[in-house]
């Protein structure tokens, strides 16, 4: 067995690459590194890995947003099976998915385990998400903390406080599971994992294989209702608020009166209808094994 890692070189030091790599061959695995050099490099890599017709797996060392990049370049999902070393600043995926933060121990559920089906959500356009794909508050959330430099798990905290001060609503129509619906919202958003931004619990009781995304959408709030709000998000109990639909569904295609970015992953995108439907069970991924 060869595992081809593909490192986020610029966050990822040599270290952790020797030290990764001396776990999986104290396991007997082999490992190929595969070292980005710009942004989008890791989506190239995992294009022209899987395009080669065998059987392959890929571990991601590295954050949400390098495997949400290789995610999208995997062109062989039925001979490819991906796992996770957790590099990264938030880490959103690996929490839902139980992976240790450990490099070693993240190693050994590659090393010695057998790949899950695991559910993601893919967009009209193609566009494929393994976390959480919205639109509203969370884009301006982002766009804030990234024109900050560093993005930090303080910096997306600080800007979320600033945004629910001063983000202002705008108006947006949903159709999911046959109902269509009108809303006046800060956000709205599918979740597969359970958080963004590095530990805002948007979605608490989420799972990665249950056939179904978390849609979550919060209506206006007033700025006095936003303290309550952000207490009740830091806790994981933001569908206990009034103002909040919640649902477990299929798809969800949303249309808004105005252009608006998405986000998915952390990855802001322009132009791009928030218009999605779960893909139930269609990606082999490396999970801790359960109890």
């Amino acid at each position: 067995m060869t595992v081809h890692i593909i490192v986020n070189a610029a966050r990822t030091g040599e270290k952790k690459i020797a030290k990764v790599c001396a776990r999986f061959a104290a396991a007997g695995v082999q490992t190929e590194v595969h070292r980005t050099l710009r942004k989008g490099h890791a989506a190239e890599m995992a294009a022209e890995l899987t395009s080669r017709g065998e059987r392959l797996t890929i571990a991601v060392m590295g954050g949400d947003g390098t495997l949400h990049e290789v995610l999208n370049g995997v062109r062989d999902f039925e001979n490819c099976a991906l796992g996770l070393l957790p590099c990264g600043t938030g880490n959103d995926f690996a929490v839902a998915a139980g992976i240790p933060k450990n490099l070693n121990r993240a190693a050994d559920i590659i090393a010695r385990g057998t790949p899950s089906k695991t559910d993601y959500i893919e967009l009209s356009n193609g566009l494929k998400s393994i976390n959480a794909v919205g639109m509203g508050i969370d884009v301006d959330v982002l766009k804030r903390a990234y024109g900050r430099g560093d993005v930090g798990k303080g910096k997306y905290l600080s800007a979320l406080v600033y945004c629910l001060k001063h983000f202002e609503s705008y108006n947006f129509t949903v159709e999911y599971d046959g109902k269509k619906e009108k809303h006046f919202g800060l956000i709205a958003a599918l979740g597969n994992g359970r958080q963004i931004g590095g530990g805002i619990k948007l979605f608490p009781e989420a799972k990665l294989n249950d056939g179904y995304m978390d849609i979550l959408m919060v209506d206006y709030l007033s700025k006095f209702k936003t303290v309550f709000a952000f207490i009740k998000l830091m806790l994981g109990k933001i569908n206990a608020i009034k103002e909040v639909t919640f649902a477990r569904v299929k798809q969800a295609r949303f249309e808004t009166e105005k252009p608006c970015s998405i986000q998915a992953e952390g990855e802001i995108y322009d132009g791009v209808t928030l218009d999605a439907h779960i893909v139930e069970g269609g990606l082999k991924f490396f999970l801790p094994a359960e109890g």
